[in-house]
């Protein structure tokens, strides 16, 4: 496949993990130590097949702490099952600042809100040449939050090449450029349309970050850290939008709202100084050719771990991604109808439905909105609604602290509970709290509103918030990662873009009812986590696929028998059927 097919989209690709996976059995034996690829390069004759056989272990990971003597008598282990260490996750969380400006992008806008579109601070008065409000209707508004998501979907598109030309870590350097660009538009905005190219500049910033950050953070995990890495880049975004939501309760009147905005900048330029201090992708350099730097960069890494068995995987990789440019890739129209050898129908649908159900749930309508919604259920008066902070305004703050505590809880229990467990239980309470959400608002209840949404994002990001996210990284075999994760990513992005549109039209033309209908799309999603979700704990690539290939159906339920994986499974390189 061709390289620049290993970006896809904001879900983040396991290709390194899944080769680590693919090309060991899941029996516990120690595996030969082959010769360096510095001294035995990897033949260049047909593509390898990976072959993986299921045995006592049931494919859970295995315990490779393996002593074994090099040639000078010194003892290392497997850095290809190594656990997260204090460099894996420095260089992670360095990354991951783009995520905590991408949540500050989307959380900066909720506390402001009234001030910024209804002029609740005051009437509209002119310093230094700048309005202190941009008075707009609630269409308006929902347009301008809603571009931000809109330009995320035009950036994850020119992620994939630009970060395969110039490589993971000086693209986040250069995205930097929008975020600076969207966070100075939006901060010395004088009228509607500067606002709102600022926030699609910036969205183009943040379809950068999630593809690249998530991509890097993948490149860089082993089996054992990839579960807590795929949910990290939410887990900072999350960070973002509470960090946001702070600083906005003191940033919130005019023109100090133009401050709040400006800060995603000064973010901006802190993280490019970082990035200087961190190593590129092992896998883009070796890419590259470069392969003296992918050896230093992943040693770097791993520590005084022998990571002899990992490059040689990784360059395989990378090889057989060369190799296979001359052999015809399916298309993504092939893979979406099952015209490949292996039927994948299934799970594509699966990896786009949980896409697709991470948007409609409502949670980004709370992140968006709360401080408006809030305000109208505890009825505030316009002189309330000066006196800053306001009981809305505070409330908001902690919906969002409680969001970034959710994903920790989620990514801790995620792989003791299995992905369909966490995601039935997370989708089913999601939707009993949007009812309760109603039932305050129909009954004039603000506490019981405020509470309930506290619980609703809670409930949402424990699992349905950020299991999509993992899904189609553990579901589907590396020649169709790419593809169908672009077009994962561009479903979820659009769909968000529709979502922070419509929602202040909804609450104007539904009131108390604006959570009726995600009362119905949450619980759609719980009943797609019963019957057709599969289950991916302790399973690798190649189980989940044999396990669940075939058409669309239900794979799980009380009606259904579940099949039992084959043994040995292989993958060939990809034929497509006539």
């Amino acid at each position: 496949m061709p390289e620049s097919n290993t970006l896809s989209g904001a879900l983040p690709p396991a290709e390194l993990t899944q080769t680590a996976e693919l090309t060991q059995t899941t029996e516990l034996t120690r595996p030969v130590r082959p010769e360096s690829i510095y001294h035995m390069p990897v033949a260049s004759g047909s593509v390898p097949s990976f072959t993986s056989t299921t045995s006592a272990t049931n494919g859970k990971p295995k315990d490779f702490d393996m002593a074994e003597g090099d040639e000078r008598g010194l003892s290392h282990t497997d850095s290809r099952y190594a656990r997260m260490n204090r460099a894996l996750f420095l260089f992670a969380a360095t990354a991951a600042v783009s995520s905590i400006n991408y949540g500050w992008i989307i959380g900066s806008i909720n506390i402001p809100a009234l001030v910024i579109e209804e002029c609740a601070g005051g009437p509209m008065t002119w310093t230094n040449g700048f309005p202190s409000c941009i008075p707009m209707s609630s269409t308006l508004w929902g347009l301008v939050v809603g571009l931000t998501p809109l330009g995320a979907w035009a950036g994850s598109l020119l992620s994939g090449v630009a970060a395969d030309r110039f490589g993971r870590k000086r693209m986040l350097m250069y995205n930097n450029a929008f975020f600076v660009a969207g966070a100075l538009l939006a901060c010395l905005t004088t009228s509607i349309v500067q606002l709102a190219a600022g926030r699609f500049v910036s969205g183009i910033g943040c379809g950068i970050a999630a593809n690249v950050v998530s991509t890097y953070c993948s490149e860089m995990s082993t089996v054992r850290s990839r579960g807590f890495l795929g949910g990290f880049q939410q887990l900072m975004i999350l960070v973002g939008v509470f960090l946001s939501q702070v600083v906005s309760i003191g940033l919130s009147k005019a023109p100090l709202w133009r401050v709040l905005f400006s800060i995603s900048a000064a973010i901006s330029i802190a993280q490019t100084l970082l990035l200087l201090l961190i190593p590129e992708s092992p896998k883009f350099l070796t890419s590259a050719g470069r392969l003296d730097e992918a050896r230093a960069s992943l040693q770097r890494i791993r520590g005084d771990m022998d990571i002899s068995l990992e490059l040689d995987d990784l360059l395989t990789t990378v090889e057989s991604g060369r190799q296979s440019e001359h052999i015809p890739q399916p298309t993504m129209w092939q893979v979406l109808t099952g015209k490949t050898e292996i039927d994948l129908r299934h799970l594509v649908f699966c990896a786009l439905f949980l896409m697709l159900s991470q948007q409609w749930s409502g949670a980004k309508g709370v992140m968006f909105y709360s401080t408006e919604i809030l305000s109208d259920r505890f009825h505030l008066t316009a002189d309330e609604v000066k006196e800053i902070p306001t009981i809305a305004q505070l409330l908001t703050l902690g919906i969002g602290g409680i969001g970034a505590v959710a994903v920790i809880i989620g990514m801790n229990i995620l792989d003791k509970v299995g992905r369909r467990s966490v995601l039935i239980v997370s989708s089913f309470a999601t939707s009993i709290c949007a009812a309760l959400i109603v039932v305050g608002s129909a009954l004039d209840i603000g506490p019981m509103v405020a509470t309930s949404m506290y619980l609703f994002n809670l409930v949402f990001q424990a699992g349905a918030g950020f299991i999509p996210y993992l899904c189609a990284s553990e579901m589907l075999p590396y020649y169709a990662l790419g593809s169908i994760s672009g077009l994962a990513t561009s479903i979820n992005c659009l769909t968000l873009f529709v979502v922070s549109f419509i929602f202040p039209i909804l609450d104007k033309a539904l009131k108390a009812y604006l959570f009726v209908p995600f009362i119905v799309t949450n619980f759609i999603t719980c009943l797609f986590g019963v019957f057709l979700m599969p289950e991916a704990k302790g399973k690798s690539v190649l189980e989940v696929v044999d396990e669940y290939k075939g058409p669309i159906r239900f794979v799980a339920g009380p009606f259904v028998r579940r099949k039992t994986p084959s043994s040995p499974i292989t993958f060939s390189p990809p034929k497509v059927l006539d």
